[in-house]
Order: structure tokens, then sequence, then C-alpha cells
């Protein structure tokens, strides 16, 4: 099914905007549930729930269906980004959230820190379903990985080989080699470390930090200290994505490149699946919800350094699977120490990557066979 969307308003005061568009989108959800086929089940993914966990609710009480609302965060604090945590506005949207959510008939959730605060605070029972990720999210063959930087290699210059080969029929990326005689492919000796930082370029992931830890990582390369050249890429899009952009281009780095591409969807697994090191900025509106780029990053064995909250270590565990940080100081120090000497496959980081592959790792459809389909059965 389908939603149209609702242009944003330019008109009238913004409050008029936010009551055009929640009727509208009232309307507009109720005509297509009420057209379908009646369900047992309606799950419900929030955020965004102004206006579906109402209009889901009525639905299942004409059609005898039972409401479940899969809570990934709160929308009412993603709203307080925004308006401030106290604008009427927002106490509204949480009013709502409570009132209604508790007319679920069960309820899931992704960190057990979001299961307290539901029970405690919003009298809602949930159950702690984790985030999985996909069956595409996993590590990239070096020959794909080859085709991958010679494909965006092709737009970008960071993934470009820095010279041409002297052998004709070797094929050159910025950090593989490829025998076109026997197709063999390997990296290139000295070749750039790649780190992959996945934003959403919104308010809650402060970029920042992590261009501070850059430029700190590049005064010690010019210092001298044995540290790889970064290709660091930073997909997805937003709002602050070219104010960032600006920044970006007036720094003047000589031992790193920045691309921020625009990637096909097929391509993105790739990527995660051919990087060195992860970074996470995502810090969450409410402080419950798990960043699922990690969870990507993890099923593609990728170790990840990522900003510090509170229930973050229900994901990564400090010193085992990634690292945690608090600002830019400790990242770029974090950055010297797990690419010193790089590609040591003795290193920190190699340790990282040997623990993701020794853990089990559940995918997102035998996730929910296993936790969620039973719960269904029995209800």
């Amino acid at each position: 099914m389908k939603l149209s969307e609702l242009k944003h308003l330019a008109v009238g005061p913004r409050i008029v905007q936010y009551g055009v568009k929640v009727v509208f989108q009232t309307v507009h959800l109720l005509w297509k549930l009420m057209w379908m086929k009646p369900a047992a089940y309606i799950f419900l993914q929030n955020p965004p729930g102004l206006p579906a966990i109402a209009v889901c609710w009525f639905v299942c009480c004409l059609c005898r269906s039972k409401l479940v609302i899969d809570w990934h965060n709160y929308g009412y604090s993603i709203m307080g980004l925004a308006h401030g945590p106290q604008h009427p506005l927002v106490l509204l949207a949480k009013g709502y959230e409570r009132f209604f959510g508790r007319l679920s008939h069960l309820n899931l959730c992704v960190t057990n820190a979001m299961q307290k605060d539901l029970a405690e605070n919003w009298g809602i029972r949930a159950l702690t379903v984790y985030d999985k990720p996909a069956s595409f999210f996993k590590e990239t063959p070096l020959d794909l990985q080859h085709k991958l930087f010679m494909k965006l290699g092709r737009t970008y210059c960071p993934f470009q080989a820095r010279s041409e080969p002297s052998d004709p029929a070797t094929e050159l990326s910025a950090f593989t080699k490829r025998d076109v005689r026997s197709g063999l492919v390997t990296h290139l000796p000295g070749r750039p470390a790649l780190l992959v930082s996945s934003t959403s370029w919104t308010e809650d992931e402060d970029f920042s930090i992590l261009l501070t830890a850059l430029e700190k990582f590049e005064q010690q390369t010019v210092r001298g200290a044995s540290l790889p050249s970064l290709v660091c890429v930073i997909t997805g899009k937003g709002p602050l994505k070219d104010y960032y952009g600006h920044l970006i281009s007036r720094k003047c780095f000589q031992h790193i490149q920045i691309c921020t591409p625009w990637l096909e969807a097929e391509d993105y697994p790739l990527l995660l699946g051919s990087a060195d090191l992860g970074v996470c900025l995502h810090t969450s509106s409410s402080g419950l919800d798990l960043p699922m780029k990690v969870v990507d990053m993890f099923g593609c064995c990728l170790p990840v350094c990522a900003v510090t909250f509170k229930c973050l270590h229900e994901l990564v565990r400090h010193g085992e699977n990634g690292l945690v940080f608090k600002d830019a100081e400790e990242l770029a120090t974090q950055l010297q120490m797990l690419f010193s000497k790089f590609p040591d496959s003795t290193g920190k980081l190699q340790q990282f990557r040997e623990n993701l592959r020794g853990t089990e790792q559940l995918r997102w459809d035998e996730s929910w066979r296993q936790t969620v389909f039973p719960l269904v059965m029995e209800g």
C-alpha cells in the first residue's frame, strides 16, 4: 500500500500547517486501510505514529483486528529536537502516543532500556526484539570490492587509481588491482584505509565531531605518525548535507579524501562489506533506540566507532566489537590507534572484525520467526 505525500505547506502559521497535514494523513490512511481486506493483525512501526496509531486502532475496532506496535523510538522526542521538549505541540504528541499506545494488543521495542521506560512511564508491556541486519549485509568478496571501486571511480575521484598501471594487463582502483588475464584481485600495497559513515545529516547527528577528528588525524599524519591515507565516505541525505558539504569543501587535507556519494541501493551493503571501519554519529532523540546503521555494519563484520549514549552498550560492546567515544578528541585518538601500522593483520581493528565473525548473528527474517511469529500464533 502506497500513501500519497502532502507537500509542505508554505502559507499560514506553522500550527495550521501541522493541522492540515494531520487531517490529510488521517483521511488518506483511513481510506486506504478501509479498502484493504481485513487482517487479523495490523503491524505499525512507531514513529511515525501521528496520526497512524489512532487510525490503525480505529480500523482494528471496526474490523476486529489486533494492533501490534513496534516501538523504534518516540515520535514526540523527534519533534522535540525542532521545537524543544516543553513546546505545547510536543507535549500534545507525547500524550497522544501514551494514550493510544496503551490501546494496542501487543507491543514490541528495540532495546531493554525502552522496554523498561514503556513499562515504568507509559504502563505498556513490550517485548524486546533487537533489530537485525538483512541477509544481504555481509562481507564483500575482494573481486566484488574491485568491481564496486571501479564503478564508483568513474564518478568519484577518491576511488580512482593514484597512478597508471605499469602492466597494461593490470586494472587498478585506489584500493585494489586486478590481473586481467587471470582475474585475480589483490589489495594494493600501501592502499588508503576506507572509513564509512552513514548519516542522516540531521541535528541529532553532529557531523562536526567526525570532521574535527579527521582534522586531528591529518595533523598527526603530517607530523610523521605511522598512519595511512584515509578515504572517508559519508552516505545518506538530509537537511544539513549542504551545510556540512560547504564546510568539507573548505578543508585542505593532504592525506584525507572525503566523498559524499549517492549510492544505488544495492551498492550500499557492498560498500559496508568493503570498508575498514565504520563511524556512527547517531545519538537518539530519546536515548532509547539503537542505530540501525551499526546493525547493518555489524552484519558486514565491519568494526565501528560510535558516539556514546544511554543504551548503546546493548549493541556496541566497547573493546570487543568496536569502540565508543564522547567527543572529537576521543574519536581522533581511536582513529590513530586503530589505523596505526595499517593494515596490520594483528592489530585491534582486525581483532574486532574477528570477534564479529565469531559472533552468531541472526538475520532479520530469522529473528522475527523465532521471536514475533510465536506470539502472533498464540495471540
